[in-house]
């Protein structure tokens, strides 16, 4: 049985951000694609980095909030938090992208992408090619075709 890829079937071709978004504007565009990043790119169409959930929260809450080891005691509601940090609406998405190098080729390997889910955390993988994003693999679908094909194989062995 030669080996099959987990995921050059499930490439998705996306909605791409581009740096100067505003960060309003990526948010709806975020949750009309479903997905839990975007892929972000330059003016010249290269990747830049991601911006999704994470980084939309990081950009709503104030920053000090990632050092403490609880919120608990902060009694502000969503709405006073949202209001207090309302103006990041207007700031560039290139300010709150995730720029750690978490892109693939079109040549990648399955380990490759659980490295990269691994080990930077990130919820989509964006497939280049000569700085072109061709689309992304989404962590939970990696994880569908990983399930899959381990669950074939333990109902194929004794």
């Amino acid at each position: 049985m030669s080996p099959r890829s987990l995921t050059k079937s499930v490439i998705r071709q996306v909605p791409l951000l581009r740096a100067d978004d505003r960060v309003a504007d990526a948010s709806a565009a975020l949750v009309s694609a479903e997905l839990p990043a975007l892929p972000v790119v330059d003016p010249d169409g290269a990747l830049l980095g991601i911006f999704g959930e994470l980084e939309l929260i990081e950009a709503l809450f104030p920053g000090y909030l990632g050092a403490l080891k609880s919120a608990a005691f902060v009694s502000a509601s969503i709405e006073d938090v949202i209001e207090k940090r309302l103006e990041c609406r207007f700031d560039p998405v290139s300010k709150h992208t995730n720029t750690e190098h978490i892109a693939a080729g079109p040549d990648h390997s399955d380990t490759q992408l659980a490295e990269t889910f691994l080990h930077h955390g990130v919820s989509i993988v964006p497939i280049v090619d000569a700085n072109s994003v061709l689309g992304v693999v989404t962590r939970t679908e990696f994880l569908r075709g990983l399930v899959e094909r381990f669950l074939q194989r333990v109902d194929d062995s004794p």
